[in-house]
């Protein structure tokens, strides 16, 4: 393992961060830390940096003790949410920092900043300043900033989350890309479970402080341990008093399926190519029902608002009974 915690708990007064986590990251893999705001993921990031002091725990990293370390001496690279760039210097400049600092020579300097910015497709802008970039080219230049000191582990804090939607898309493509080009370890911090789903070879869940589950994203998505990480992996709706995802719900306009569960669509709406359909059942005190189709489901049924319907779980959908959330 590349990294190793154990047993670490961290406390800022009365509120509990971190309850005696413990989990194993991979080594040469690209591991998400996945939660709600509040959690205690970025806590455990900066613990292993080595930011944040652990009231109690271990932080082993690539097999050296490193609990009492201070960040310079963990090797590791550590990109934030806002970049924190040197304003006044040039994207090089910037690059070069952790070089420069360590006393490295001039030559060597200037071929490994060139190597990253060629990595990073910077290169044509080494001599702008970082105002005048685009906030995807930022967040592009403080990972090669971070990569330079060859770092074993690469520490990212939500490293997409102020940019907005389409610029994310393109940059946790991006980090996949450099990731596979690079292998070293990288942890990363996020509340999106799609970039987690996208981007990871493994997704630690913590939610409270505490672990809810660690797998491949295949793994949590398709076998949740509790309630909580089958909801906060994507959408659920309740039928059959069991979760299942809406789009593991089928749609009839016959009552052909005898497990199906009658209603009235009271709402539809069409978000690009899918249409997400609000069910009313007909039986007494069940919630409404939360189902998804396509745009082409939708045409070939003439589903509209108003329209009597069945719905019943897919043959083979994964459902799952309402739990309380591990401990």
């Amino acid at each position: 393992m590349s990294i190793k915690v154990s047993g670490v708990t961290k406390k800022f007064g009365d509120f509990v961060a971190l309850d005696d986590i413990s989990v194993d990251l991979p080594k040469g893999q690209l591991t998400a830390l996945l939660g709600p705001s509040g959690g205690g993921k970025s806590t455990l990031l900066r613990i292993i940096a080595g930011l944040e002091d652990a009231d109690s725990g271990t932080v082993t990293i690539e097999g050296n003790e490193a609990t009492h370390l201070p960040p310079q001496k963990r090797n590791v690279g550590f990109v934030f949410q806002h970049y924190a760039a040197f304003k006044h210097m040039s994207v090089a400049k910037n690059v070069a920092f952790g070089l420069e600092i360590r006393k490295r020579p001039k030559a060597e300097t200037e071929k490994r900043v060139a190597e990253l910015l060629e990595l990073v497709h910077l290169s044509q802008f080494s001599h702008r300043l970082p105002a005048q970039l685009s906030g995807g080219q930022r967040q592009r230049m403080a990972l090669a900033r971070a990569l330079a000191v060859e770092p074993t582990v690469l520490l990212l804090d939500e490293p997409f989350g102020a940019l907005d939607a389409k610029v994310r898309k393109e940059l946790r493509d991006w980090l996949r890309r450099l990731h596979d080009e690079v292998h070293v370890t990288t942890v990363f911090v996020t509340h999106d479970q799609e970039e987690a789903l996208e981007v990871a070879d493994e997704i630690v869940v913590i939610n409270d402080g505490r672990i809810e589950q660690v797998g491949t994203p295949d793994q949590l998505y398709d076998e949740p341990a509790s309630e909580f990480v089958m909801s906060f992996l994507g959408p659920v709706t309740k039928l059959n008093g069991r979760l299942v995802r809406p789009h593991d719900i089928d749609v009839h306009t016959t009552p052909e399926d005898s497990l199906g569960k009658a209603g009235k669509i009271v709402r539809l709406l069409r978000v690009g190519f899918e249409v997400r359909l609000t069910v009313e059942l007909e039986e007494a005190d069940h919630p409404d029902v939360e189902v998804t189709v396509t745009r082409a489901t939708q045409r070939h049924l003439n589903l509209e608002e108003g329209l009597r319907i069945w719905v019943s779980p897919t043959n083979g959908a994964r459902t799952q009974s309402p739990i309380r959330a591990v401990n």
